[in-house]
């Protein structure tokens, strides 16, 4: 990383890097259209997809927008949720012992195939797609949030056993607060896979976002507009990440990676 962007704060530093792999990416695409010449239905110019984006300027100001709140409702839901799961599951070993196994298997059906249920339950509207956004981060979040709390440094456990408190209170004086690193991290990979589940409820059943858009742009063979879609979708990625880490960093600013 170049010195200048090492002083930087960390999610400037991040978005920085992001514009860099960015341009590099834009100048390998556009040398390839100069050397292989591909049919613009295969691969279109970066030009020609900023040109789709002037041209479509409802992939900004409906799909774009749609997509964010559905995003943004399912890492907040799901962060709730995943959360509090953890905390049950760390504060009673029986409800651990049972819900685990769940949680585990769970991971192993594919994403596609419930989708189509969450829309059927829940309908077309944005509420399928919340949940199917929720249900990408519940586990990432729930399981390193528990890993956190399970994983406390003896020493604390025994400075809270020398003073003779509860469970809840050890729980909330001593796990969480040490486990609060654990659930930034859980956050910030969660930051990455919500846009991913929008978008797959949008695929199965939607009547705009960034998904439905790009659904409707490949049957119209319209290349450049799926590409503009899938650029807005990069780029809402790194927002959200780079804002996700700006509030973990404030919620546990002792975690090792923000002290260094």
């Amino acid at each position: 990383m170049p010195r200048r962007l090492r002083q930087l704060p960390p999610a400037a530093a991040m978005l920085a890097n992001a514009l860099l792999v960015a341009a590099a990416i834009l100048v390998l695409w556009q040398a390839a259209i100069l050397i292989f010449a591909p049919p613009p239905f295969m691969l279109p110019s970066p030009l020609r997809v900023w040109r789709a984006l002037v041209a479509w300027p409802e992939l900004i100001t409906r799909d774009a927008a749609t997509t964010l709140t559905e995003t943004l409702m399912g890492l907040a839901t799901g962060a709730i949720a995943g959360a509090g799961l953890a905390l049950v599951m760390a504060f009673s070993p029986l409800v651990r012992r049972v819900l685990m196994p769940i949680l585990v298997v769970s991971q192993a059906f594919p994403v596609f195939a419930i989708a189509p249920l969450l829309v059927l339950w829940f309908g077309f509207g944005i509420g399928s797609k919340i949940v199917m956004a929720t249900i990408a981060i519940f586990f990432p979040v729930a399981s390193a949030f528990h890993d956190g709390l399970t994983r406390t440094e003896e020493g604390l456990l025994d400075l809270a056993h020398l003073y003779r408190v509860g469970r809840l209170k050890e729980l909330t004086f001593f796990r969480i607060p040490a486990a609060l690193p654990a659930l930034a991290s859980g956050l910030r990979v969660a930051a990455v896979y919500a846009p991913v589940g929008a978008l797959i409820g949008e695929w199965v059943g939607a009547s705009s976002g960034l998904g439905y858009a790009m659904l409707m742009a490949n049957g119209r063979a319209q290349t450049d507009v799926v590409f503009a879609a899938l650029a807005l979708l990069a780029a809402m990625a790194v927002l959200l990440r780079a804002a996700v880490d700006v509030a973990t960093r404030r919620i546990a600013p002792w975690a090792p990676e923000n002290l260094a």
